[in-house]
């Protein structure tokens, strides 16, 4: 029987969102505990992850408060190191592919996903700059990757968990013009943009992940909409919140 896991992450991290879609497809108990990115408990980083980042996860060990974390539990950090140590754990879940070949697939999807689309990503969606060519680059790359129906690899897999956070993350971004520089409906359209058209293949993935039951589960979008000291931002003020969108871009 699997160890105890206790799971620290935070809502609005793209990153941490993979190691809860991780553990959501492996439909096992864990704990939860919310990091405050901008609060950062004092312990955390000495008790759990030198780096201070999220996600991170305390394996084994005696069933403890999460902010008590005990030495006798492993820490690890880094979401697709976790994404992937999940999969091994609980490999009914289908996170790894059991065919090689699929797995190398995913592996090098995942390859195009951190080294073309999330600087992308960053660069226009978060922080308006460049005229998109970059992003739609990075994006007809993957879409390249795909195949005709079904997720990155076929089945579902570490290559759509390791994506799907950011396309959440973007659509909120984009839709409510949270996008700092940018006129009012422009976020909306550049949206439509990577959905239809000459990306209709991956407008069809993206809604694919979507609609998976692990992704509804975890993913929250009215909590990602902007706040700042318990009150919701107008487009314009989350725009120029340089705090509220490095949120949203915090690595690990």
């Amino acid at each position: 029987m699997p160890e105890q896991i206790t799971l620290y992450t935070a809502k609005v991290c793209p990153f941490a969102h993979r190691a809860e879609l991780a553990l959501a497809e492996a439909k096992v108990p864990f704990t939860r505990y919310e990091i405050d990115l901008q609060n950062k408990p004092e312990w955390y980083a000495p008790k759990v992850n030198p780096a201070s980042k999220v996600p991170a996860i305390a394996y084994g060990g005696p069933q403890v408060p999460p902010d008590q974390p005990s030495p006798e539990s492993v820490k690890l950090a880094e979401s697709l190191v976790l994404a992937e140590f999940i999969g091994d754990l609980f490999p009914e879940s289908g996170i790894l592919p059991k065919d090689p070949v699929k797995r190398a697939q995913a592996r090098f999807f995942i390859e195009g996903v951190s080294s073309k689309f999330i600087p992308a990503y960053v660069s226009f969606i978060m922080k308006s700059e460049g005229s998109g060519e970059g992003l739609y680059s990075a994006l007809e790359y993957l879409q390249s990757l795909l195949p005709p129906e079904g997720f990155a690899v076929g089945e579902y897999s570490l290559a759509d968990i390791a994506i799907a956070p950011f396309f959440g993350r973007a659509r909120v971004l984009l839709v409510n013009d949270f996008s700092k520089g940018r006129a009012v409906g422009e976020g909306a359209k550049i949206w439509e943009t990577i959905n239809t058209g000459k990306f209709a293949r991956l407008g069809k993935y993206v809604d694919d992940l979507f609609q998976r039951e692990s992704y509804k589960a975890t993913f929250d979008e009215v909590r990602l909409k902007p706040y700042r000291g318990g009150t919701v931002l107008t487009p314009q003020q989350a725009a120029n919140n340089e705090g509220y969108r490095k949120l949203f871009a915090r690595a690990s």
